[in-house]
């Protein structure tokens, strides 16, 4: 650093303290970088990171060291080669699309029980943009290749456990039928987090997370990703540089903080969904749950070969029996532990209600047809204690009703 002694008070008071010797120590936890520029001894130096030929840093829309950190975190726990991150999940999902192939005139086949935004930017935004969405249930293997066979997609799209049905999706057949027609398969393993399932295990190209869920964990940071292949890596790198969506660099220290304790929390989380479920299973005023470790959920064997037998994650869904959209307001209202949140994976019981939230942007028909009725909560089970949940669902049942 140069000597400032002889420099004007405004001068010092800029530079002062910056630029400091090169550390000999190694801090514990990852710092975090929050500079948008970068300085080198040797503007060849510059010149090689912008033409990719060597790693380094120039500009956050380009990549940042906390950023890389957190991406270098997820592709290990995915057992990817490389992930990229984003400002949020709907970010990640369409960088996916777009590195997949997806443009005028190619197929997407997909899940029609998506997340609602993920269905809505499928059926709205890429179809206006001249694409063509073919939605069938990937659950139906039958139906997944006959819709794979006729159209020869550029990709299949699907959910590990689906938002809010939770169905489980046969990644290994559905990895097979994808490939032997020419199309990549795209999951969004958000619900059952790295810790459960590794979608690239089993054959998928892409595997995409709302960070700001699980991985994060505790309520206080958007951010999604992409785990994928160095190839592809590359393309969602050049994407990025244009679009924009970038992760900052005190997200990414967030959710990179979130995922050392990923673990211990869905363990806990998976706990007390099973604990519940099973509650609400006997319970007089619900007409049915959706959760995979119940056996008596169509896929629940599949679940237990998939996540191999570490849990049947976090999240659940249940029809209040008779319910409208006014008595479900009312059982939400009621609730004094399990808050009534729009999102999921934390450490706090969220419940919500898709037919007005998550899946908002689908008309009544569309949620009709995909089994989302105006009795259905979503509840994303928390670290608390299991019995404490239980009681505060039960007296909020007792004064919805």
């Amino acid at each position: 650093m140069t000597d400032l002694r002889d420099k004007a008070f405004a001068t010092r008071a800029v530079h002062a303290g910056e630029r400091a010797p090169r550390p000999d120590y190694t801090p514990v936890a990852t710092p975090i970088h929050p500079t948008v520029g970068y300085l080198y001894d040797s503007i060849d130096d510059l010149d090689a990171i912008f033409a990719t030929t060597r790693e380094g840093y120039v500009y956050p829309r380009y990549g940042s060291p906390t950023v890389a950190a957190f991406e270098s975190a997820l592709a290990e726990l995915e057992g990817g080669e490389a992930a990229h991150a984003f400002a949020s999940g709907m970010g990640a999902i369409l960088a996916a699309l777009l590195a997949a192939g997806v443009r005028a005139g190619t197929t997407v086949v997909a899940a029609p029980d998506l997340y609602g935004a993920t269905y809505t930017l499928l059926n709205r935004l890429f179809t206006e943009l001249g694409a063509t969405v073919r939605f069938v249930d990937v659950t139906d293997l039958s139906a997944v290749e006959g819709a794979l066979a006729e159209t020869r997609p550029a990709a299949l799209v699907a959910e590990t456990i689906s938002n809010p049905l939770l169905k489980v999706a046969d990644l290994p057949t559905l990895a097979d039928l994808a490939h032997r027609h020419g199309a990549q398969l795209l999951v969004d393993n958000t619900f059952a987090s790295p810790y459960l399932c590794n979608p690239l295990v089993h054959g998928a190209d892409f595997v995409i997370h709302s960070a700001t869920k699980f991985i994060g964990g505790h309520g206080d940071v958007m951010a999604g990703v992409v785990v994928t292949s160095a190839e592809n890596r590359r393309g969602l790198y050049e994407l990025n540089k244009l679009v924009g969506g970038v992760l900052g660099p005190f997200e990414a220290w967030l959710a990179l903080r979130g995922l050392k304790t990923l673990p211990l929390r869905v363990r806990q989380q998976c706990a007390n969904a099973t604990r519940i479920a099973k509650w609400l299973a006997e319970h007089p005023k619900i007409a049915g749950v959706n959760y995979p470790g119940l056996p008596t959920h169509p896929q629940h064997k599949l679940a237990r070969r998939l996540f191999g037998g570490q849990g049947f994650g976090g999240v659940l869904s249940f029809e209040i029996a008779g319910a409208d959209r006014a008595t479900v307001f009312r059982f939400m209202e009621a609730l004094e532990l399990c808050l009534p949140a729009t999102t999921l994976g934390d450490i706090y019981t969220l419940v919500l209600h898709p037919a007005t939230s998550s899946h908002r942007s689908l008309s009544a028909e569309e949620r009709a047809r995909v089994g989302i009725g105006e009795g259905l909560v979503r509840l994303s089970a928390g670290v608390e204690d299991a019995a404490d949940l239980i009681a505060d669902l039960e007296q909020a049942l007792a004064s919805a009703s």
